[in-house]
């Protein structure tokens, strides 16, 4: 029985599952959104929103100071120097004002090889979806003369065969 045991296992060792944890709340701080399991998705939120809760209170409490102790306590687990100044320059200062909850995980459905269920594991304030692409006149234009173009170079014969037309 595992009655009050929290967490997940994930089928790996205690080293293998932290090294999992940490490569992907990396992976996550660093393009703001990533596609894993459900399992790993959720484990990784708990993991990831900890460490962006430390990060806004260390800015809270320290103010314009490099927050040292905070930075060196997050830097046990995230080892990419960049991702950890991005943390506290961009991250927590955007999510300052929320008082947690600062990743949603939404589920995609099963993945074909394994059935395994598939989340996108994304922070809630950096939502980088895509924006309806704008056509502009240049991109017409671009498309009807390469749609002429290739109307010239071929041509149908009734019997169903193409010819080409040498330039």
């Amino acid at each position: 029985m595992r009655h009050r045991k929290s967490g997940r296992k994930l089928k790996r060792t205690a080293s293998h599952r932290k090294a999992t944890l940490i490569a992907l709340s990396t992976a996550l701080l660093k393009n703001k959104k990533i596609q894993t399991t459900a399992a790993k998705a959720k484990e990784t939120r708990t993991f990831v929103e900890k460490m962006i809760t430390r990060a806004k209170n260390a800015i809270a409490s320290e103010g314009e100071k490099k927050n040292i102790h905070a930075r060196r306590e997050i830097a046990r687990y995230i080892k990419d120097r960049g991702v950890i100044k991005e943390l506290f320059t961009e991250i927590a200062p955007k999510v300052a004002s929320r008082a947690g909850g600062y990743t949603r995980v939404v589920k995609l459905g099963q993945r074909h090889g394994d059935a395994a269920e598939v989340a996108v594991l994304e922070l809630v304030d950096f939502n980088i979806g895509k924006a309806p692409e704008k056509s502009s006149s240049k991109q017409k234009e671009k498309k009807e003369t390469k749609e002429k173009k290739e109307k010239k170079a071929k041509k149908e014969i009734p019997t169903g065969e193409v010819a080409v037309e040498n330039k």
